[in-house]
């Protein structure tokens, strides 16, 4: 019936059926009217009219027929034309006018499309139904067919719709990305590839199929041979030669590789591990990456190289972290044909020499950049894949490794700054780092741990070469540090853990450190004593860290003997230590005593003031503190100072007991014990024995004892001796020989406020004196008056004779009371003129000398009116003599007369010399005359 059909109404009858899908009957009135209904006017039917969601299996056969020109009537399927038929010529012929067909050939149409219009239909019918209808899974049934009649169908559907089909709806349908087929087309290509790769190893269970995405992503999308036509960097070929360079969309799935390292680096070393490169290629049966031998070897080497570049940026100093770099060696080796490497517990179990596999060239401080800079640069020589910049990574992993294992977190580029910048404080200062870590938290018993650890120290150092040669250089990470400096730090390491019977013996001592100086031997034994003392918490020695410094510092008496000065600064350190730990210290609040408290303390002996502070009655172990003291000289605490000022902190050795005499009376004082500290003052401040040096502690001290005034709080004494039973008149008459003492030992330009104290004491005396007195004599009249009776014998009479002349006595004293008082100079004199007069009290003057008139006379030195000095004692004495005999008494008890010089010998003259002897000697000590020692031989005191 469709014989007689206008042409108008068969492209009208053609669109009807192809808006209804219906393909047969299509077939058939194409079949028909060939010479209407063109191949190229069927094609823009279908391009137009065709529903896009119909499946592409529905119509690919009918599409094949057309390219194959095979189309055939058939004749047993009926076509219905009634939809035209009842039209009219001229409105067929208006309607197909606006049918608004679309061209085969599209805007940039690709050159290799050409002018064949199934492959253009195909590829914007591609374009269609992704857009329009989003069936992307349809186009390789649609296209597949094709694939071979045409390279650029083949390549759009192998590089473009497979990638994207698998990343959308295969691998990654969660996240689709969303561009259609033919803006993705039109990415570039970093943009593309991260596009592609956005979801590759993004979760921890997508890790084991990272390289399945590289080659099912990456693979496909790199057979497009627009992307190798355009060239990016150049790289260096094995032989030398500069190449043309690797296409772009490659060059950026190398940086995101090497992106991923230093951000995800399990992502890398997955993707490493899983993809053998561009020819590692999943292109679903398709086709093949077709390469040359020589672009084939390019792009491996470049992988190589990125893979090596992954290695170095891996940001993580985990043991994982550099096992994974470690894989990545080994995969390079294997990619390359290089040297294999062993597997990674064996590399470290066994520390392989690799410094002779190292070229000298990678050794270099300008190396170093290009481990921060143009990492796949193919002047790059770290990352260039051969068997020395593998060689050195593999050195660098295994060194971060014992590093991290070690406790000494290290990634493989911080090896590598050590390697190649060769700094030596660095070095130094990360080997110490480690030894104190293995010293810290090593096994203290495990002799096979420590010996483990000093071969891995040393091969850090080495990388092997000495395995190799003895005289090599040292290419490792300590290569700027001796081995002596090693072996020192290790043995200070053993020490500390008391490893010494097998490890110190066998392997340092004997070997090692036997070649090195005595004296080094025997500081690096100090100097681990002081580590464990500075560490200790408990300042008791037979505990923690004091009780490994009392071990250490014995453990080789042949290296440091007792006798050595150094041993012995240790032990008196000890000793004084643990003499603190006996009692409660406590130097800032919330903070318990350490013992390197007291080592690095600026003034150690004030310690021991804190000790008094805070512990009662402690003044009274004096001598404990002063051979505490002592110990702290001899531990070389107590700073020695060339001039003994009184105000400086540093003080000679002979000072340090008076300082601390001085601190256990303050204290004594401060907790009201009077009595103990006076007992201090006359024993410690004024014995002979003492060697009393002058210092700026002991008179102050005396003063202080002189001042003290008794309260209730006062401790009372516990025996009174040969002195007053009056409290009072006892109490002062110590403070007033605490002032003698303080007289005796301060310097001059102190002596006037010393004896103003002394003067008002005296004048206190002196009333509690009369009020004794008084009492008693009231107490005899109470005892006469109640008894009634006058004495037998006329006793009675002289008692009142007596009271009367003790009356006027007292009025006599009254009176002279009110008169000004004689200077000192006036009452030397005085007492001069006194003694002739008074020869038959010898033995009362001898007591007067050291009694009342001695106490105020003892010590003082210099004069009191401007500091007098000895020649006016001297001359005070001389003129004594002279007003009293006419002669010239000499200091040594002799006389000569004026005139012929001869010698006289009289006993009376002798008595008499002797008694002014003794007198002028005591007065003269209070004008500053020196005594009769001092003037020719006697026991007279300075």
């Amino acid at each position: 019936m469709t014989l007689s059909l206008s042409a108008a109404k068969l492209v009208l009858l053609a669109v009807h059926f192809a808006v209804q899908a219906d393909i047969d009957s299509l077939a058939v009135l194409a079949a028909r009217h060939d010479t209407v209904l063109r191949k190229d006017l069927v094609l823009r039917i279908l391009l137009t009219y065709l529903p896009e969601t119909l499946q592409s299996n529905k119509y690919v056969g009918f599409l094949e027929k057309i390219e194959k020109g095979t189309l055939s009537e058939n004749t047993n399927h009926d076509v219905d034309a009634s939809s035209v038929e009842t039209l009219a010529e001229g409105d067929a012929t208006k309607r197909v006018r606006k049918l608004r067909l679309l061209p085969l050939t599209f805007k940039d149409t690709p050159k290799e499309v050409g002018d064949d219009p199934i492959t253009s239909f195909l590829v914007r019918r591609s374009y269609k139904v992704d857009e329009e209808a989003g069936l992307l899974a349809e186009l390789p049934t649609l296209l597949l067919p094709f694939m071979n009649q045409s390279a650029y169908v083949r390549t759009l559907l192998i590089s473009t719709i497979l990638p994207l089909l698998r990343r959308n709806c295969e691998y990654h349908p969660e996240d689709p990305i969303q561009y259609t087929l033919s803006a993705f087309q039109e990415l570039p290509d970093r943009v593309a590839v991260n596009l592609l790769l956005s979801r590759t190893g993004a979760r921890e269970e997508d890790l084991p199929v990272v390289g399945r995405d590289l080659r099912g992503l990456i693979g496909p999308w790199l057979v497009d041979e627009k992307k190798w036509k355009t060239r990016r960097r150049s790289i260096v070929s094995p032989n030398g030669e500069e190449d043309d360079g690797i296409c772009a969309g490659y060059d950026e799935v190398l940086r995101w590789l090497t992106t991923q390292a230093s951000k995800n680096w399990r992502v890398a070393v997955n993707a490493i591990q899983q993809w053998g490169g561009p020819g590692d290629a999943d292109l679903a049966g398709w086709g093949k990456l077709e390469l040359t031998e020589q672009q084939q070897d390019r792009v491996q080497r470049a992988y190589a190289q990125a893979a090596l570049a992954s290695a170095y940026v891996l940001p993580e100093a985990s043991s994982e972290a550099i096992e994974g770099a470690y894989s990545i060696a080994a995969q390079v080796a294997n990619l390359r044909g290089l040297d294999p490497l062993p597997l990674f517990p064996s590399a470290v179990a066994l520390l392989p020499p690799l410094a002779e596999q190292i070229s000298e060239d990678i050794i270099s401080t300008k190396t170093a950049t290009f481990m921060r800079n143009d990492l796949l640069a193919s002047s790059n020589i770290l990352t260039s894949p051969d068997n020395s910049a593998v060689a050195f990574l593999e050195a660098l992993i295994l060194s971060a490794h014992l590093l991290t294992h070690a406790g000494q977190a290290c990634t493989i580029r911080r090896a590598g700054e050590l390697a190649l910048l060769q700094d030596e404080r660095d070095q130094k200062e990360q080997a110490s780092k480690l030894i104190h870590h293995l010293n810290h938290n090593g096994p203290k018993t495990d002799d096979k741990f420590w010996l483990g650890a000093r071969n891995e120290i040393l091969w850090l150092r080495d990388w092997g070469a000495e395995e190799v040669s003895l005289e090599a250089t040292p290419k490792g990470v300590f290569s700027k540090l001796k081995k002596e400096f090693l072996e020192v730090e290790i043995l200070k390491a053993l020490l500390f853990n008391t490893r010494r019977l097998f490890l110190l013996g066998s392997v340092l001592l004997f070997t090692n450190c036997r070649k090195a100086t005595p004296w080094r031997g025997r500081y690096t034994v100090y100097a681990t004593a002081m580590t464990a003392y500075d560490n200790a918490s408990n300042p008791n020695r037979t505990r923690g860290g004091l009780k490994k410094c009392d071990e250490i510092i014995k453990a080789f008496p042949s290296t440091l003997p007792k006798s050595h000065p150094l041993a012995q600064k240790v032990e008196a350190l000890l000793q004084a230590t643990h003499a603190l730990s006996e009692y409660r210290l406590v130097l800032k609040q919330g903070e318990p005593f350490t013992p390197i408290v007291l080592r690095v303390h600026s003034d150690p002996i004030s310690i021991i003031g804190k000790i008094l502070e805070q512990n009662p009655k402690s003044y009274t172990r004096l001598q404990d503190f002063v051979d505490l003291g002592n110990r702290m000289v001899q531990a070389g605490l107590v700073k020695q100072s060339p001039s003994s000022h009184p105000s400086s902190l540093q003080h000679p050795p002979e000072q340090v007991s008076q300082r601390i005499t001085a601190m256990c009376i303050d204290a004594a004082l401060t907790e009201e014990d009077f009595e103990t500290a006076y007992s201090f003052v006359v024993t410690r401040l004024d014995s002979p024995a003492t060697g009393q040096q002058k210092d700026d502690y002991s008179w102050r001290v005396a003063l202080q004892a002189g001042k003290y005034r008794r309260t209730a709080r006062t401790t009372k004494p516990t025996h009174f001796g040969t002195g007053s039973a009056n409290e009072e008149i006892r109490h002062l008459e110590q403070r007033i020989e605490c002032l003698s003492v303080a007289l005796r030992i301060a310097p001059g330009a102190t002596l006037q406020e010393i004896l103003n104290v002394y003067r008002r004491a005296e004048e206190e005396l002196e009333v509690k004196v009369r009020q004794e007195e008084e009492r008693e004599e009231e107490w005899d009249w109470r005892g006469d008056s109640v008894s009634g009776t006058n004495m037998p014998g006329g006793f009675n009479s002289t008692k009142k004779a007596k009271q009367a002349r003790v009356g006027g006595s007292s009025r006599g004293r009254d009176s002279k009371e009110e008169e000004a008082p004689m200077s000192l100079f006036d009452l030397a004199r005085a007492t001069g003129l006194t003694a002739p007069r008074n020869l038959s009290a010898l033995s009362g003057l001898q007591r007067a000398a050291g009694g009342a008139l001695g106490g105020l006379g003892r010590g003082v030195v210099g004069g009191l009116a401007g500091g007098g000095d000895k020649n006016g004692s001297e001359r005070g004495s001389m003129d004594s003599a002279r007003s009293g005999g006419g002669e010239v008494v000499s200091p040594t008890g002799g006389s000569h007369d004026g005139e012929g010089g001869q010698q006289r010998a009289r006993k009376r003259d002798q008595l008499k010399n002797a008694a002014m002897g003794t007198l002028v000697s005591g007065v003269g000590w209070l004008v500053g005359a020196p005594g009769p020692a001092a003037a020719g031989g006697g026991n007279g005191r300075e």
